[in-house]
């Protein structure tokens, strides 16, 4: 009898917390789907669609126009491959999300290194270190457009004047393949803190006592570098340059606060705003970021499927 008043009671009390997780869950739930489910499905379907200023106010009846947005960008002039001089969106996207992500690891790795070991003044060199991450981009941008400056007031031109490197100022932001590699070098600067605060934190997990039997064998620095300090950080490594690919190739404020995407530095984020908020082609806009999820997500598919199956391997 006590078993048969046992049983319904314990369905009872299951339900009851099934009920209550479900309850609690509720408000995430609205607002992951409000915010990231139904966004993404939206712009999928917007990208078959014609959409503009024309027919916001009843969208949902845009006329149906299959790949017509998708062909429209592929074949836009801002988008194809043009030579060395105008590689295209697509083009510019790789290559600057490609080394930007590089550099910003190669320098996390690098100060990481160097403030894992001992001196005076650590406590505050990573400080300095954090302070390109924790600043808004923002002022980090003007601060970068300020230095510069195509004006002989400008801070790189004054420097250069004055130590008689150049004759006349000269504008660094819009001459076509240096504006670019300041574009990367700002983004490797800006984020490879980042890099550096996950590298080091696995750094400080490596068991000192693999060094000390390398340095009884005769390795030196760079041996121990070599066959111990990269092994043990290629995990860390790998999930960092995969995150900082994605968030780059995505990156929009940066160029555009710095270049506003001119001067051969426009890459599919930026050319997606064009197409939403400057030709008020939304329908094209969404197509523009559909291929730049097409992209990314091919290149994470070949990273994942093959270069950290050969890390496995290893």
């Amino acid at each position: 009898m006590n078993q048969q008043l046992t049983l319904p009671r314990r369905k009872t009390l299951r339900s009851r917390e099934a009920r209550l997780a479900w309850f609690l869950l509720l408000p995430t739930i609205i607002i992951v789907f409000g915010l990231i489910v139904f966004p993404a499905f939206f712009s999928i379907w917007i990208s078959f669609h014609d959409v503009g200023l024309h027919n916001l106010d009843d969208v949902f009846h845009a006329p149906f126009i299959g790949l017509e947005n998708y062909v429209s960008v592929i074949n836009d002039f801002s988008f194809k491959f043009q030579g060395l001089q105008n590689m295209g969106a697509a083009v510019t996207s790789i290559v600057y999300a490609f080394t930007a992500t590089t550099l910003t690891v190669s320098v996390g790795l690098l100060a990481a290194i160097i403030l894992n070991r001992p001196f005076k003044g650590r406590g505050i060199t990573r400080a300095i270190f954090l302070f390109p991450y924790v600043a808004p981009i923002v002022s980090v941008a003007f601060v970068w457009r300020w230095i510069l400056d195509p004006r002989p007031s400008g801070v790189v031109n004054d420097l250069l004047m004055r130590a008689n490197l150049i004759d006349a100022p000269m504008a660094y932001l819009s001459t076509r393949g240096l504006a670019l590699l300041l574009v990367i070098l700002l983004d490797a600067w800006r984020y490879f803190p980042f890099a550096m605060l996950m590298i080091l934190a696995r750094l400080q997990a490596i068991n000192n006592m693999l060094y000390e039997a390398a340095e009884v064998d005769g390795a030196n620095a760079w041996e121990k570098f070599i066959h111990i300090t990269l092994p043990e950080l290629r995990y860390v490594i790998g999930a960092v340059f995969l995150l900082r690919l994605m968030w780059t190739f995505n990156k929009f404020d940066d160029i555009f606060l710095l270049t506003g995407g001119g001067f051969g530095t426009k890459t599919l984020p930026v050319l997606t705003y064009e197409f939403s908020f400057r030709l008020f082609n939304f329908g094209r806009g969404a197509a523009a970021a559909m291929i730049l999820l097409s992209i990314l997500v091919v290149f994470m598919l070949i990273y994942t499927k093959v270069i950290m199956r050969n890390v496995d391997s290893d």
